[in-house]
């Protein structure tokens, strides 16, 4: 298995250490699945460089590479409802939106047609990752004693629910809103793929 594929089943092997870490309530660990995920999503940087760069380029890699993303930052997503951060039903339309553009992108690839990402689909991805992170520093940071001591309220400020909510609430909407305008304009592939099924 070539260096890209198999940082991609390390990102997947990552993934359920860092929810069970993150869930654990313990600082430590809370602070241990920063790292964990931080690593994560640096494979998932670095084994797209090397494919582009030296061509290692396989279906496998080009089915399972996004398919360990939408796993990673579900399980983050996930993560967050366990904790009563953010709403279950967000995270639900954004899970079933990744996999099912994830699902229709693999199945059109291994057909022998190839979905374009767009860059809102690229922004929506941007979006996603950057409020994860702004949720994981945070979080981290307040299980930190000598960060968190004496800056209660400005921690409080950042983890105000009205925020949290909110923001989560655009970053669902944008995604759904991302998944609805790739399809439509892939609708015409989309037509073909099922014509030529039957």
């Amino acid at each position: 298995m070539i260096l890209p594929n198999q940082l991609t089943v390390l990102r997947i092997i990552l993934t359920p250490i860092f929810f069970v870490l993150f869930i654990s309530g313990s600082p430590v660990l809370i602070q241990i699945s920063l790292v964990i995920f931080i690593i994560a999503a640096l494979t998932d940087w670095y084994d797209g460089w090397l494919a582009r760069k030296f061509n290692y380029i396989t279906s496998w890699g080009k089915f399972m590479d996004p398919l360990a993303d939408k796993v990673l930052t579900s399980a983050a997503f996930l993560a967050f409802v366990l904790i009563k951060t953010i709403p279950f039903w967000m995270v639900l339309i954004i899970i079933i939106r990744d996999f099912l553009t994830t699902g229709l992108r693999a199945y059109a690839d291994y057909k022998g047609h190839s979905f374009l990402t767009s860059r809102y689909a690229k922004w929506k991805t941007f979006i996603q990752m950057a409020f994860l992170y702004y949720l994981l520093l945070v979080y981290a940071g307040r299980s930190v004693n000598y960060i968190y001591k004496g800056h209660e309220k400005i921690f409080a400020a950042l983890l105000n629910p009205d925020l949290i909510y909110y923001t989560m609430l655009a970053v669902t909407v944008i995604t759904f809103h991302s998944g609805v305008t790739y399809v439509y304009n892939s609708r015409y592939m989309i037509k073909s793929l099922i014509k030529n099924e039957n």
